[in-house]
């Protein structure tokens, strides 16, 4: 295993070090665990961390940067090294930890490898020919199942330019137990949350954080993004928030780009309801700003980029806010 089940500094902020929990219960922290990497003793599949009283309807969730590797499954990459770099989010949660202790907001962040199960995607999702002994299948002609095999499903198989990560295919009961294990209790958590957070402001923001790898510019940009704000073209939130967030954006004199390359996939799809006043946002940060040359470990700019983002949040968590009030005036009006 890479880290420990709640890796620093996401580990002492929620106190799981005995001499940090008491920072924790001071600063008023409320903590919650779920799920399984791969049994009990590899750790929680996530973790929640949230003030008892929010200054902000804001989740923040990052569910791409796990690094709980169970033996079986390093002894199944052909190039663990290669995989886990490319596959994870590297070191995303180090910024949502950063953020959500900034501006008060909750923060879930997922354990499970993305090679292991990408909770991006639905738990149809999969590629059934890398499943050994499958008792279902996705039809063949489906936009999903076309998707998955191309190696982007719900169990990553390939990477572009270096083919398949596994040495052998995954039975049936270890699919099913992944998705018992991880991808339910993650959703159902964070569905569950949103709820609340919504009950009690009128409004919640969902931020699904990510990273990309550094982006080219495109004909018309001086500087490639680095930052992509995806609302699936609309559809998972109100339009004030995605303005706010460019307005702002601007301001700090980061490039940006709205929903390409990445518009947003099954979390925003899943969770999002803005009708009813649950709002998301997919925001993809470039590797390049806070990591290292090798895109591996965080670099001296983190801060900065933390600092950054927090400011994105609190504009945007007051303008939820806002929202809120207004559902709540129409309500009365009713």
């Amino acid at each position: 295993m890479d880290s420990p089940p709640n890796s620093d500094p996401l580990r002492k902020w929620s106190g799981e070090d005995r001499a940090s929990s008491d920072i924790a219960e001071r600063a008023g922290l409320i903590s919650a665990k779920g799920g399984s990497v791969f049994g009990p003793e590899h750790g929680p599949a996530f973790t929640h961390v949230s003030p008892r009283s929010m200054p902000l309807p804001v989740l923040i969730a990052v569910p791409h940067a796990g690094r709980i590797y169970p033996g079986e499954a390093l002894a199944n990459m052909r190039d663990p090294e290669l995989s886990q770099l490319r596959l994870e989010d590297r070191h995303v949660d180090q910024l949502g930890v950063a953020v959500a202790k900034q501006t008060g907001t909750g923060l879930l962040v997922a354990h499970a490898p993305r090679a292991m199960l990408d909770l991006n995607r639905s738990k149809d999702d999969v590629d059934w020919d890398m499943v050994a002994d499958a008792k279902r299948h996705m039809p063949r002609h489906s936009a999903t199942n076309r998707r998955a095999r191309s190696g982007l499903g719900l169990v990553p198989r390939r990477l572009p330019g270096f083919g398949e990560i596994w040495r052998n295919r995954l039975s049936q009961e270890e699919l099913d137990a992944r998705i018992d294990n991880i991808h339910r209790p993650y959703h159902a958590f964070l569905g569950r949350e949103l709820e609340r957070i919504r009950s009690e402001w009128g409004a919640a923001l969902l931020i699904d954080l990510h990273s990309m790898p550094p982006l080219r510019a495109q004909s018309g940009q001086e500087r490639a993004p680095q930052v992509v704000l995806g609302d699936r073209f609309g559809a998972s939130c109100h339009g004030n928030l995605i303005a706010r967030a460019f307005r702002h954006l601007e301001t700090e004199a980061c490039p940006c780009a709205h929903n390409r390359p990445y518009s947003g996939g099954y979390v925003l799809d899943r969770h999002a309801s803005p009708s009813r006043g649950i709002h998301a946002i997919q925001v993809e940060v470039c590797r390049a700003t806070y990591l290292d040359d090798r895109l591996a470990e965080p670099s001296a700019n983190l801060p900065r980029v933390a600092r950054m983002l927090a400011a994105l949040v609190r504009e945007l968590g007051a303008e939820t806010a806002r929202l809120g009030r207004g559902s709540e005036f129409a309500q009365a009006a009713e």
